[in-house]
């Protein structure tokens, strides 16, 4: 990875914005993708990146983990026999845990979970468990064998390796549980004091999280719908509660059969009794819409605004045809507001072009696959050699149909008794022209429902496409945080292993809310892949009267990952304390 610049010249000044690129090999050639957008890295852009560093860590330092202390006398050192020991993993860990001070769960954590007579303190493990999920996502078992003595944690935790096990990280699990409210309550403040959050909207969404294994200990795990495409294993369901960024609120975990529009009261009700009552505007998809739900929202003074199922634009036909008041609200995009039939409610029509050239595509493409299969099967009845069973026919269209169900009910299609051929009957099918009018009127449309009255289409669309930040927090927990499968067979177990995901899920997106104010896009993946380059190890240093000395050093960061730190703001340490009583009076 290295810089490079583009200079612009812009009101008779000249600007240089760089970036950050990394050289990849695409078949024979090298082509240089972009990292990351750095803008001008100029002395005003690092004081404002240094100061929202402040703010974010606090100027929270720990002297008694870094020693920059000058030796009192020199010392005669065999250069030829200075060697490096004990490579680890620094960069990523040591970000890690800023971001977990950042947000002072350690302090809470120590308060929940005081120091008793464990060799190590609670807090302390819940830690490695929630740094190790954010960093390389494995099972407790990796970490203790593997992981953790791979990483500079045991000099930035004062934890040595050997007291990292199996089984005091199952332990830390269990003590962890019974702590969710509280750590919950304790994030919405600390994050809203960071990003300066209003808590005036909340996006709504569920998940399900599938299970290796029988999970016959655990009542909540159930089979039902799928959505990692896995109905052969036992599952939970994942309700996730975020603000309009995409910071988490709260979650809870229901049966892996629980439909999703019966969780909407509990979810209300749950976030109001933690967090209080107030004027918010409850976002929700059209799976958790229900007349039920709405009445009940309505008949107790919430707010909401939510996606309708797609039989809802047949309520409102007249209105798609009509062209007048519609309006742009993004290129592409249109909206069209109208007033329910009793007057409380707004419902806004919303038409994308790009939705309707992909609903198009899928309906030709099923389309076309349903008219090859009934073709084949015109031919197989005329060849056929003797009659055939029409009930085990009508089966095998049925299976068609459920198969390319965008375009089954195109489709009129029937069996008609025929002594001609010797199948006994003759396939009849055509397709519907009403079924084809409707398509044209309603691909790339769908209806939003809201009771809030004073907003405008384009504040109630642009605030339901906010909606992509729940379903990108399922997304982020399901392939970056590696949330499932679940190994754990223990109902609490698998809780415990739930609030883990959801810690580290929240220390990404403060990293992601960092790395977006310094400049830096949104992927913090990339931003913790390259720091994990970083290394600490041991410099040996053979003396001349035969003592060896040992010093702790952090390696210095290339020219890539020194931009990526200045512009965060953060100053990597230049030296560890060596935590061994042994080495420590061996150090300089």
């Amino acid at each position: 990875m290295y810089l490079r610049h583009t200079t612009r010249r812009k009101d008779g000044k000249v600007h240089r914005y760089w970036r950050l690129v990394r050289s990849v090999r695409v078949g024979r050639k090298v082509v240089q993708h972009t990292v990351a957008h750095l803008g001008e890295l100029d002395a005003a852009g690092r004081a404002q990146a240094k100061a929202l560093a402040r703010a974010i860590t606090g100027d929270r330092e720990q002297p008694d983990l870094f020693s920059a202390d000058a030796a009192a006398e020199a010392i005669p050192i065999r250069l030829k026999r200075i060697r490096l020991e004990r490579g680890r993993r620094f960069g990523d860990v040591w970000l890690g845990w800023t971001l977990w001070r950042a947000l002072r769960l350690d302090e809470v954590l120590a308060r929940l979970l005081p120091e008793g007579r464990e060799a190590v303190p609670w807090a302390t493990m819940v830690a490695v468990l929630v740094l190790a999920r954010l960093s390389e996502p494995s099972s407790e078992l990796h970490i203790a064998e593997t992981w953790y003595r791979g990483t500079a944690l045991e000099d930035l935790l004062a934890l040595p390796a050997p007291l990292v096990n199996d089984d005091r990280l199952y332990r830390a699990l269990d003590r962890l549980l019974p702590h969710k409210p509280a750590l919950e309550q304790h994030l919405v403040a600390r994050l809203g004091e960071l990003f300066a959050l209003d808590y005036d909207l909340l996006l709504y969404d569920v998940t399900s999280v599938y299970f290796e294994g029988l999970a016959a200990a655990n009542p909540l795990a159930q089979r039902g719908h799928s959505r990692d495409h896995r109905p052969d294993c036992k599952q939970v369901c994942l309700a996730l509660v975020v603000t309009r960024e995409g910071l988490p609120v709260g979650y809870e975990v229901f049966p892996g059969n629980r439909t999703d529009v019966t969780t909407v009261e509990e979810i209300v009700e749950a976030m109001e009794a933690r967090y209080g009552l107030a004027q918010r505007i409850w976002v929700m998809d059209r799976g958790m819409t229900s007349e039920d739900n709405l009445e009940w929202l309505r008949e107790t003074g919430r707010r909401y605004l939510v996606g309708t199922p797609k039989s809802e634009l047949r309520k409102w036909t007249r209105a798609l045809a009509e062209a007048r008041d519609w309006q742009a609200v993004r290129d592409g995009i249109e909206a069209k507001q109208c007033l329910g039939p009793d007057g409380v409610e707004t419902f806004v029509l919303i038409r994308s072009v790009e939705r309707r050239e992909k609903e198009r595509a899928m309906h030709e493409r099923f389309a076309r696959r349903i008219e090859a299969r009934l073709a084949r099967l015109e031919r197989r009845l005329q060849h056929a050699r003797r009659p055939l069973d029409v009930r085990r026919l009508e089966r095998q269209v049925g299976r068609l149909l459920e198969q390319n169900q965008r375009a089954a009910g195109r489709y009129v299609i029937d069996f008609v008794p025929d002594p001609t051929l010797r199948a006994g009957v003759r396939l009849e099918w055509t397709a519907r022209p009403e079924w084809d009018d409707w398509a044209r009127w309603s691909e790339g449309c769908y209806v939003l429902r809201t009771n809030v009255t004073d907003w405008n289409p384009d504040e109630l669309w642009r605030t339901y496409i906010q909606l992509t930040d729940a379903e990108a927090a399922f997304r982020i927990q399901k392939s970056e945080l590696g949330i499932r499968p679940v190994w754990h067979q223990r109902a609490d177990r698998v809780q415990a292993h739930i609030l883990v995901c959801f810690l580290a899920y929240v220390l990404w997106k403060t990293l992601e809310q960092w790395q977006r104010r310094a400049g830096l896009g949104q992927s913090p993946r990339t931003i913790l892949d390259e720091l994990r380059r970083i290394q600490s190890t041991d410099v040996v240093l053979p003396t001349e009267d035969g003592r060896q000395l040992r010093l702790r050093c952090v390696v210095r960061p290339d020219a890539a990952q020194a931009a990526l730190l200045d512009r965060l703001g953060l100053d990597l340490p230049e030296r560890l304390r060596i935590q061994s009583p042994a080495l420590e009076n061996a150090s300089v």
